[in-house]
């Protein structure tokens, strides 16, 4: 054999009986120490089982000077005369040596990480990808275990369980692994298939692997399960902060290590978008992060302005649509760097380090409405393009989320704004009841409602209590409403019953939910309950159409609901609604609200109202004190619904404060009831008064007496004014006409109309009443 090949003649006793100087050179042992030994004393540990049957291997031998030597040896038998084995001739090569077959060029050559171990998780070989992961060369490694090799971490346990489960059952397995490499400078994702190793007969004798590089994959699946995530966690609330302080959530840390967004401050408002600015960017603060606690790293502070130059990735980003990739070593970066020290320079210790920059604008709509900025620290990677096209795709959905949320909050400031306009802001001056609300708009998604209340003054010192509630949300709702207040009121100021007045009220949402051709009613409804109080006669008559009913708190204490029909909602016509009457003592407080006081998805109703008694029989201060103690015990934590409450306090009049007469039809009994008036006014020391109720109460009965009919009554009411009712048996309503010169007559009413403050008809079950209003004090 030739000097230059690493050979040795071993016989049947396992003693060296020939040596090459090729063996020497690896070894370090001349011929005459080698030969004559045995083979056990050249190595340093046993040869692997698996080695001795396939009769190839790494052993580990012991170099004359005394370092470990990693061999690949191939044996071969040689057959003595009689056909036995006597000797063994065995070739070695040294770690690395070019290999010569096909298959063991692509096994060097192979792009995958690829290597073999022995049933004790021992390296025997390793390829030239596999070298390169690991940083160190193969003669290094060979004859190791694999643990020494490797930084005791969680997942080389989890590889090192795999290699022995291999070994353990025999089948070939999976694994998939982010980890650091040793030779790499950052993580990595790997998927390695690992599959066991035997002999033409069966018997196991290593493991073998191959590793495939799978970070852009990995990458990839992230950035989608990231944008899967935004689509779940961003644009939750309606809310123009809380939406950006989700993109913040979702980016950092997995994709930058500091991310903020800054927005125009029209966005936060209620103005219209203008047109983005060509020079110096001028933007708010409104979210930021890092992993570090307080974000040291931001240079401005939440809610802060700050104005961004036009040299900056930021303004360019904005002034040019699109993403905008910054690196270190690039001058507006570093200037930009540079800036932000200056500005904040207890932050700076926290940017040592930042490498790379995203500017992403903001756009939805084509509109422009912010920018978003994430900055690499920590993260070894600089932004490519690939993160380029993810942080565009994010940004938009981030964008349109943001806009939603402005055109929410634009939308239910409109409509709140429209709704405040509608409800009365101070309730009208009337001895009848003393009266608190309170009206919390929803702040959920679905906006606005059309909830509403009134109290409006009636002739005859009575009041209307009026609470409704529109179907629906946001301005269209609102709008409707409005018609709704606006009708009741008109309808109110016709006197009509509550009964009555529903049924006009209904007849108007109908109308108002048919389509232009009136073929068909649109889905729109709405509810209302209509009460008048009378403090002459305590009594109070109410109507409800598809409305809850009100609670009556007596002076006693106790609470209940007021029995009565609920009666169908408004819009769906044709039904009828009953009308409910009782007595009421002074003193009693009568509660009307709208159904997002008692009812909600996760409430039993029966539960809610039962709540609401007990509520309002909780001692206060004042109405307004029992108004805020209601709503804190019935209301939950965040009410899906708009809330209207209004609390009535009735008060009675005295019959010092109320006279009447009744006058038989005779011309004669004007003269009696004039005086009888005008001496009841001396008995209230109304003196002042005394002419004008001359001439009302003459021309008041006197039209009795000739266009009416029985009975007539006369009545003065003292109060915060002096009203005068004229009632008869005729429901033929008067009217203010124009008198000629020669005329004797028809001049009646338009004196009334002058001479008085107020003045109209209703209609009674009995006929009519004329009534009047005088002040009590001066006009002017």
């Amino acid at each position: 054999m030739e000097d230059a090949s690493a050979a040795a003649i071993i016989d049947a006793r396992g003693i060296v009986t020939g040596w090459s100087e090729g063996a020497r050179r690896l070894t370090g042992y001349p011929a005459e120490e080698a030969v004559g030994r045995a083979v056990r004393e050249l190595l340093a540990e046993d040869v692997p089982p698996e080695a001795v049957s396939a009769r190839s291997g790494t052993v580990m031998v012991r170099h004359r000077e005394g370092y470990l030597v990693g061999l690949s040896v191939r044996g071969c038998a040689v057959a003595g005369p009689d056909g036995e084995a006597g000797v063994f001739v065995v070739t070695a090569e040294p770690p690395g040596s070019a290999e010569t077959s096909l298959a063991g060029q692509a096994f060097q050559q192979a792009a995958m990480s690829m290597s073999v171990f022995d049933t004790g998780q021992r390296y025997l070989r390793l390829n030239e990808a596999a070298c390169h992961v690991m940083g160190v060369s193969e003669e290094t490694l060979l004859g190791r275990h694999f643990p020494e090799t490797v930084e005791e971490a969680e997942h080389v346990r989890g590889f090192n369980w795999h290699l022995r489960h291999v070994v353990e059952t025999g089948r070939p397995v999976r694994y998939e692994s982010f980890t650091d490499a040793p030779a790499l400078n950052r993580e990595h994702a790997w998927v390695t298939e690992m599959w066991p190793v035997r002999d033409p007969s069966g018997r196991l004798l290593g493991t073998a692997l191959a590793a495939f590089d799978s970070t852009e994959q990995y990458w990839a699946r992230q950035r989608l399960a990231l944008l899967n995530e935004a689509a779940a966690t961003i644009g939750t609330t309606l809310d123009v902060v809380h939406t950006a302080e989700e993109l913040i959530e979702v980016v950092v840390p997995r994709f930058a290590d500091f991310a903020s967004v800054d927005l125009f401050d029209w966005v936060l408002g209620a103005e219209e978008s203008p047109t983005v600015p060509t020079e110096d960017i001028v933007l708010r603060r409104v979210a930021h992060g890092s992993p570090i606690e307080g974000t040291p790293e931001a240079a401005v502070r939440l809610g802060e302005v700050d104005v961004y130059p036009a040299f900056s990735p930021i303004a360019r980003a904005m002034r040019e649509g699109r993403v905008i990739l910054s690196q270190a070593g690039e001058p507006s970066f570093m200037r930009w760097v540079a800036e932000r020290n200056t500005r904040a320079p207890q932050g700076r210790p926290h940017r040592e380090g930042v490498h790379s920059m995203m500017a992403v604008p903001l756009r939805a709509r084509g509109t422009t409405l912010g920018v978003a900025v994430a900055v690499r620290i920590k993260q070894v990677d600089d932004y490519a393009a690939d993160d380029a096209v993810f942080a565009e795709e994010l940004a938009s959905r981030a964008a349109v989320c943001v806009d939603n949320a402005r055109r929410f909050a634009r939308e239910r400031t409109t409509a709140l704004a429209l709704q405040h306009s509608l409800l009365p802001r101070g309730l009208p001056g009337q001895a009848a009841v003393q009266v608190a609300h309170r009206y919390l708009p929803s702040g959920s998604a679905a906006g606005i409602g059309g909830d509403w209340f009134d109290v409006i003054p009636l002739s005859g010192s009575r009041v209307a209590l009026v609470v409704g509630d529109v179907v629906g949300h946001g301005i269209p709702s609102s709008a409707t409403m409005g018609r709704l207040v606006t009708a009741v009121r008109t309808l109110a100021d016709v006197d009509l019953p509550p009964d009555e007045l529903l049924t006009h009220l209904d007849d108007l949402v109908t109308h108002l939910a048919s389509d232009d051709e009136g073929d068909e009613v649109a889905e729109l409804g709405a509810t209302c309950l209509y009460a008048v109080y009378d403090p002459v006669t305590r009594r109070l008559n109410l109507a409800a159409a598809g409305h809850p009913a009100p609670a009556l708190v007596l002076p006693d204490g106790s609470a209940r609901l007021i029995p009565m029909s609920a009666g169908p909602p408004l819009g769906v016509g044709g039904l009828p609604f009953e009308a409910t009457e009782l007595q009421l003592p002074e003193g009693s407080v009568v509660a009307l609200y709208t159904d997002g006081l008692i009812e909600d998805r996760d409430r039993d109703i029966d539960h809610a109202t039962d709540e609401l008694c007990r509520a309002l029989t909780v001692p206060a201060d004042s109405l307004d004190a029992l108004c805020d103690t209601v709503l804190k015990a019935v209301l939950p934590e965040e009410p899906s619904d708009d809330v209207a409450l209004l609390l009535a306090r009735t008060r009675g009049l005295g019959a010092d404060q109320v006279a009447t007469w009744d006058v038989t039809s005779d011309p004669a009994e004007v003269a009696v009831t004039r005086q009888a008036a005008t001496d009841q006014l001396t008995a209230w020391g109304l003196d002042e008064t005394a002419f004008v109720t001359e001439l009302v109460v003459s021309e008041l009965v006197t039209n009795a007496i000739r266009y009416g009919a029985a009975p007539i009554q006369l009545r003065l009411i003292r109060d915060q004014t002096l009203i005068c009712e004229v009632s008869d048996g005729s429901s033929t309503s008067p009217h203010l006409r124009r008198a000629h010169q020669d005329d004797e007559g028809g001049r009646g009413l338009l004196l009334v109309a002058q001479l008085t403050q107020r003045w109209g008809s209703r209609q009674t079950t009995r006929g009519k009443t004329i009534w009047c209003e005088q002040p009590l004090t001066p006009l002017f």
